[in-house]
């Protein structure tokens, strides 16, 4: 059962993707992320990069609403999609496989590591808001080269999604909260 660190960071995460307020999370949140994210890269729609993204937001939308137990028609409360969460540290393959998406997204200028300025895209592609992202990017960057690997930023959302440490550097992937 996650713990109250854990929803709490998930919470905020939840909040930012419900687009229209009715506390739950449905398909059109995330065909609103979507456009969110196609929006900030201007990637039209039939493109390749805006048919990818679409592919792995639906794709999420499609596994929580399997994966929630939700109990109401096409809707998945917080206290649902925390049932996932419960789920994630027996799925590390598929936690993975999101983040390498995920990272691949980020990516803009496919130089296989992600900077400053692309971690503030996605942040604000997800919470509308990269407020504090400056200062809580170091933290991320443990090895301070100044951008995260991929295996970093796997570790990181792994952690994210799945860990219930306090401390860890995890905590900031979607910036503070």
């Amino acid at each position: 059962m996650a713990t109250e660190f854990q929803r709490r960071k998930v919470a905020v995460v939840f909040e930012a993707m419900d687009a229209d307020g009715n506390g739950y999370l449905d398909e059109s949140d995330f065909e609103a992320l979507t456009e969110r994210w196609v929006g900030l890269r201007g990637w039209a729609p039939g493109t390749a990069d805006h048919d990818r993204m679409r592919s792995i937001m639906m794709g999420w939308w499609s596994a929580i609403s399997t994966m929630s137990g939700a109990e109401h028609d096409d809707k998945v409360s917080l206290d649902e999609l925390m049932n996932v969460v419960d789920q994630l540290p027996e799925m590390q393959d598929a936690v993975h496989a999101t983040a390498d998406a995920m990272f691949d997204a980020i990516d803009e200028n496919g130089d296989d590591r992600i900077a400053l300025t692309e971690h503030k895209q996605v942040v604000y592609a997800w919470k509308g808001s990269d407020e504090g992202i400056e200062e809580v990017f170091p933290q991320l960057d443990i090895n301070g080269d100044g951008h995260l690997s991929r295996a970093e930023f796997r570790d990181l959302w792994t952690a994210f999604w799945s860990g219930d440490d306090p401390d860890s550097p995890s905590q900031w992937v979607f910036g503070r909260y």
